[in-house]
């Protein structure tokens, strides 16, 4: 599939990931489910069968949760270092990073997905031109494919982690004149009231799953 996939993560740092997590249930705990939710991430994008795939990281991955495994499942990727100030700036560069074929970016938040959503939603940027934006549930957003990575300078117009940032997104892609595929909603996980949800639609045996049955049972 010539479709690049562009995950874009943060190192799971005890007192630094998931601080609205790490609010309720600690920090070593936070930390260690997104580290889980990555990892079960990677292993879906791994599993899709993209013609490359890169993660833009941010952060000390030396002090991360889950060091070990998270060197192991980033050794068959391209890690570049995620630049500019804002995280719209991160994204828009992290697409800049990722240029060539088609580049479906997705985050670490939503541990639930599969190669085959993941395969029908990247499909949808091969042979016809059309960006696709798969909505969050709390009004963000957890996939953007883009056929021409310039057009991701829309999003230096968008405020991000807000409850229109999908809506707005949309209308500045729209603005630039991209025709655009939806994708299903997903939920994501910023609160402990994500958490049950979302590991109640990861498959059994996911390290997100079992993270949570271990910290919020």
């Amino acid at each position: 599939m010539k479709v690049t996939a562009l995950v874009v993560a943060k190192a799971p740092v005890a007192g630094l990931a998931k601080t609205r997590l790490a609010a309720t249930l600690g920090d070593d705990a936070a930390a260690d489910i997104a580290a889980a939710a990555l990892l079960d991430t990677l292993d879906a994008v791994s599993a899709t069968g993209f013609d490359t795939r890169i993660v833009a990281m941010t952060g000390d991955l030396a002090n991360a949760s889950r060091r070990e495994e998270l060197e192991a499942a980033l050794a068959s990727y391209t890690v570049v270092e995620q630049r500019g100030e804002s995280f719209a700036e991160r994204l828009r560069y992290a697409h800049e990073d990722a240029a060539g074929d088609p580049v479906f970016q997705i985050g670490m938040d939503t541990p639930q997905v599969h190669p085959a959503l993941l395969a029908s939603s990247a499909e949808l940027l091969t042979g016809t031109g059309h960006s696709v934006l798969g909505m969050a549930e709390d009004g963000g957003w957890w996939a953007l494919g883009l056929p021409d990575p310039t057009l991701a300078r829309a999003l230096l117009g968008v405020p991000m982690s807000t409850p229109d940032t999908g809506a707005r997104t949309l209308d500045v892609l729209r603005a630039l004149g991209a025709q655009i595929e939806a994708l299903p909603v997903l939920r994501d996980v910023d609160h402990e009231s994500d958490l049950r949800p979302v590991a109640a639609e990861c498959a059994p045996g996911s390290r997100f799953r079992d993270a949570v049955h271990r910290y919020a049972p």
